[in-house]
């Protein structure tokens, strides 16, 4: 008995550390993220399909929507390998102005923008839980290429995205 005590103080104190390395509340992103969680808020989203093409950077947030990993179909393997009851997708942008932007999610999910045939790495990455409307922000260099952005490993079927160039 006191064996089974003794593991369950080790597994409860092991899961209260990792959840406590995350950081919680909208006061502890990186740097401001008021324009991408008010971008990510806004009413009525545009909702794209996994692995719609878009000509330009969207103006305003958009909703992609999300399918099981082994249906979406994305053009390149993922960084991060998904776990079992995630979600996965992809969209394809033709034309961005070179320059540094943020990539801000409303859940948590893996980020992989392709571009020139190369997964960037980001510049910056910024996350925390508790915060309403927004999860993470990540920034990346973008040259004035076409590139994909790949979504994998969210929990739900779809999530709201926020392209936006750092001010």
């Amino acid at each position: 008995m006191r064996v089974l005590a003794l593991l369950a103080a080790l597994l409860f104190s092991a899961t209260s550390a990792s959840a406590a390395e995350e950081p919680s509340g909208c006061d502890k992103f990186k740097w401001s993220i008021e324009r991408e969680r008010a971008a990510l808020t806004a009413p009525d989203l545009a909702r794209l399909a996994s692995g719609s093409e878009q000509a330009a950077l969207p103006a305003s947030a958009i909703t992609l929507g999300l399918v099981v990993p082994s249906e979406a179909k994305l053009p390149s393997p993922p960084e991060r390998a998904p776990k079992d009851g995630t979600f996965a997708g992809f969209t394809s942008v033709k034309s961005a102005k070179a320059g540094l932007y943020t990539i801000s999610l409303s859940a948590g999910a893996w980020i992989d923008v392709i571009q020139d045939g190369h997964v960037l790495k980001p510049v910056a990455f910024s996350g925390a839980t508790d915060c309403s409307g927004i999860r993470k922000t990540v920034k990346y260099q973008l040259s004035a290429q076409p590139f994909v952005l790949q979504i994998s490993g969210a929990r739900e079927n779809a999530v709201a995205i926020a392209f936006l160039p750092v001010q």
